[in-house]
């Protein structure tokens, strides 16, 4: 039997050792080669703005025509608006203003929500867009339809006409009614704040999709319910822009039921105060 040396047999079972350690090395080194999750971005906004700040007074001015004839302290009370009652305003907060006029009554609502995704495969404007999403489908509208650029809607029926199916133009299922039951305008010439008298029907403007408004938007026309004699009439326009998502809902209710909402009126100043908004948070 051939005689190994202590010194040699302890450097053979040094190799020995020394070759499972570089095995399970390699072993950790492939494991550590191995591809990683890397967490998704973070969305672009951490806090939401002051609600009842957001919107200058002079826009208050033009939106809640009424107020402007309040004396001094009844309008200063208008105009700083009614806080929605939220538990995180880091998550969500809301505004809402209202007013009188000898015409009419017009109440005006904005909601900010930041959305933010505990997945860490998910980004917070992934989240956000499908929080958007469920908000488009409500409104009972279809991604499949063209967007209509903002500000350009002429109300001909050359613009609304893309949102013509009645799939695509209505809303909740318990206030709005198919196109044809929208209130219409003459035309739309009637800009300076007081009702519109009642038009055809398919001169309405539907609920739609739109461009150029933050990442994604929609608007949603909500005329009155078949089953009122009531003329409230409120729209809604709602963006994203990251994972922000953004409520505005203007509505009028005329003194008379004989008088009709102008329905492209509130359209445009809703879209107009969206965009400003949509600048605002992009600053």
């Amino acid at each position: 039997m051939a005689y190994v040396p202590g010194v040699a047999l302890l450097g053979v079972l040094a190799a020995g050792c020394s070759g499972g350690a570089g095995g399970n090395a390699n072993g950790a080194d492939s494991k550590a080669g191995s591809p990683t999750v890397t967490p998704a971005p973070p969305g672009k906004y951490l806090t939401l703005p002051a609600p009842c700040r957001a919107v200058p007074r002079s826009t208050l001015k033009d939106l809640l025509p009424g107020a402007a004839e309040l004396p001094g302290e009844q309008q200063d009370r208008v105009f700083r608006g009614s806080a929605a009652v939220t538990y995180d305003t880091d998550r969500k907060v809301g505004c809402s203003w209202k007013a009188d006029a000898p015409s009419a009554t017009r109440s005006l609502a904005i909601d900010f929500e930041r959305v933010v995704s505990y997945d860490p495969a998910v980004s917070d404007d992934d989240r956000a867009d499908t929080v958007y999403a469920k908000k488009v489908k409500a409104a009972g509208l279809s991604s499949s339809v063209t967007p209509v650029p903002t500000g350009e809607q002429d109300g001909k029926g050359e613009e609304s006409g893309k949102a013509k199916d009645p799939a695509d133009a209505g809303g909740t299922d318990s206030a709005t009614p198919s196109p044809s039951g929208s209130s219409g305008e003459d035309g739309g010439e009637s800009a300076d704040g007081t009702t519109g008298s009642s038009g055809s029907p398919d001169q309405a403007l539907p609920s739609r999709l739109l461009d150029d408004l933050g990442d994604a938007a929609f608007l949603q026309d909500l005329p009155k319910r078949a089953d009122s004699t009531s003329q409230h009439h409120t729209v809604s326009v709602v963006f994203r822009t990251s994972n922000v998502v953004v409520t505005v809902r203007y509505a009028e209710q005329p003194a008379l039921i004989t008088q009709t909402p102008d329905a492209r009126e509130l359209q445009e100043k809703a879209q107009a105060l969206a965009r400003k908004l949509a600048e605002t948070l992009s600053e």
